[in-house]
């Protein structure tokens, strides 16, 4: 068992909220969690038939057996009992009796945002983080095998090639989460659309190219691209509002949660092919961007990561926002530090002036190191950035 870094935020929260839910992809970890940290706590899940059933059916009795609270997974699956939690922990204002587990975002926020408001401590729980890998001393070969592989605890766990795993994962994915969220007629087209959404990986998101090279309409795209993020297989990385003088970009940045499950879908299928591929730029890129929101993630907080680019060519690829102030990082995939990697952070330290705190860079190298003030950083350090 690999400790998780969000097990102290979520004991933490069980002291101020009576209410705790846990979000995030399927396979991520999320009710292995839930039952290490409570592990005094009955475990129910809203995937059986049997309980779902009883839950709508009779909620008042479905909790009443519950007099010391349950982990209840999948809670999204049963809307109808979030109004019966509500009277419950409003009664008796215990705090940490439930918690609620859901791989769904849209379905489990807003049951949570119309019935619990103000009662449920929240964490958004995403595969394994580099920092828990360490610690947890699974095996870490190079750069290229962990971008390969992914971060999924599956993977890691069970001796399946990455391959067979992504495979039925995406299979499993497509039947039950795309069919719970939205209709879709032809579910191979839905297919064929994340792999083109892999294909953008790190590229600015655009709804009509998409929609034109899948033969499907803008509403459409715009539609499967909200399941994808409800489901958390992408997010999008919105661009920062500060404007230094030149019109902004205003297009948000398309990157998968995991990149393993996006090398999959490029037809990536092993360390060697990665490292020669046109993608691995933008594959490290989406390996440093999701190992800093899973940081933020594990510690009970929204992100607080923007991009920056203007009309003028001058791009940061991430912005950490502290305050009124923001830590400008370039992310560059080779493995030999060159003075070029600082050119576009320089540029854009001129034009922030006082809003720029220290900069950094992260690239794909072994060593850390300073120079002309950039601290640099290597891939393996990335949760000091």
């Amino acid at each position: 068992m690999i400790p998780r870094q969000a097990t102290p935020v979520l004991q933490k929260l069980a002291l101020g909220y009576p209410i705790l839910a846990i979000t995030g992809p399927r396979q991520a970890g999320k009710t292995t969690l839930a039952q290490t940290t409570f592990p005094d706590k009955r475990y129910l899940s809203l995937e059986d038939p049997d309980q779902r059933a009883f839950a709508e059916e009779d909620p008042r009795a479905f909790l009443a057996r519950l007099p010391q609270g349950a982990i209840l997974d999948e809670a999204q699956r049963c809307p109808a009992l979030f109004s019966y939690l509500q009277t419950r922990v409003d009664a008796e204002k215990k705090m940490g009796q439930f918690v609620l587990t859901g791989s769904q975002q849209f379905g489990l926020l807003s049951n949570i945002t119309q019935s619990l408001a103000g009662r449920v401590g929240m964490v958004q729980l995403l595969p394994f983080s580099l920092q828990e890998m360490q610690r947890g001393e699974l095996a870490i070969h190079d750069l290229d095998d962990l971008m390969w592989r992914g971060m999924y605890p599956p993977v890691h766990d069970r001796q399946l090639a990455p391959e067979q795993w992504f495979a039925n994962y995406l299979v499993t994915y497509v039947e039950r989460d795309v069919r719970q969220l939205i209709e879709v007629q032809n579910l191979s087209l839905f297919q064929r659309f994340i792999k083109l959404c892999a294909a953008r990986c790190g590229q600015l998101l655009n709804l009509s190219s998409l929609a034109s090279d899948c033969g499907v309409s803008h509403n459409t795209v715009r539609a499967w691209i909200s399941v994808l993020e409800a489901s958390y297989v992408v997010f999008l990385l919105q661009p920062h509002h500060q404007n230094f003088g030149k019109r902004l970009v205003k297009t948000p940045k398309l990157y998968f949660v995991d990149t393993g499950l996006a090398a999959f879908l490029l037809g990536i299928r092993d360390p060697q092919h990665l490292s020669i591929h046109s993608a691995r730029g933008a594959l490290f890129e989406n390996f440093v961007i999701s190992e800093l929101l899973k940081r933020r993630y594990n510690e009970g907080l929204p992100s607080n990561l923007f991009f920056w680019r203007n009309n003028a060519g001058v791009e940061v690829d991430l912005l950490i926002e502290q305050g009124e102030q923001l830590i400008p990082v370039e992310i560059k995939s080779g493995q030999t530090f060159t003075s070029d990697f600082l050119a576009g952070l320089q540029k854009w330290i001129r034009l922030a002036g006082e809003t720029c705190l220290a900069p950094r860079l992260v690239y794909g190298g072994e060593e850390n190191m300073t120079r002309s003030g950039v601290l640099v950083q290597s891939w393996k350090a990335i949760d000091a950035t």
